[in-house]
């Protein structure tokens, strides 16, 4: 059974949780629609600011999305991220939460000991079902279609310095139907990220600090 976690609306929260200024990181690697939500969705809640938004792939469409945002934007390779570079420039940033909404490197264990249940990821399939390393994407969709499911969906969960098995916060899920291609399981999916996801990261947030 899946369980939809209490959204509360942003009024509710603000009344009743004085925060300090929490700042968040966004990690993507591709188109960012994703972040964009996200840091659209944070609008309405003055004590949390995405700070920076960081991506390994100098073509990612979210390079452009952060610039129209007005978000200060880094691009990395993987030596700066092994080698403790891309957690300096989140020091300097004062980064509290790690948000990765489509990013597609394992997260060091350096990352998981200066962040313990501060960073939230977004998979698009109900775990534990299709995830692991190379699940991301086309590839778990297209293994749902080969595989016949009657349902898919989305899982937001910590992560833990293993693809895809940190403690699950969310899901939620839809029917696939019998002429469903992997490109609608996708779109299905998409309208669910984007309806939940902002909503869960402020509310683990809320909960948390």
């Amino acid at each position: 059974m899946f369980l939809y976690p209490r959204i509360l609306k942003p009024s509710v929260i603000i009344s009743q949780h004085k925060f300090l200024m929490t700042n968040i990181a966004i990690f993507a690697s591709g188109s960012g629609s994703n972040a964009q939500k996200i840091v659209e969705y944070l609008a309405d809640f003055p004590q949390l600011k995405v700070g920076i938004i960081l991506t390994n792939n100098a073509q990612a469409g979210v390079i452009q999305r952060a610039e129209k945002l007005k978000i200060p934007v880094h691009i990395f390779d993987r030596t700066a991220y092994k080698s403790g570079g891309v957690l300096d420039i989140l020091k300097k940033k004062n980064i509290d939460w790690v948000i990765l909404a489509g990013f597609l490197w394992l997260i060091p264990k350096s990352f998981i000991e200066i962040f313990p249940q501060k960073i939230i990821n977004l998979h698009p399939a109900l775990l534990p079902e299709y995830g692991g390393k190379g699940m991301y994407g086309h590839f778990v969709h297209e293994a749902v279609v080969a595989n016949h499911e009657s349902e898919s969906g989305i899982t937001i969960h910590y992560v833990n310095e293993y693809y895809d098995e940190g403690a699950i916060i969310f899901q939620a899920k839809f029917e696939i139907l019998p002429n469903d291609t992997a490109l609608d399981i996708a779109a299905k999916g998409q309208k669910l990220e984007h309806q939940f996801f902002p909503k869960v990261i402020v509310e683990e947030i809320q909960k948390n600090g």
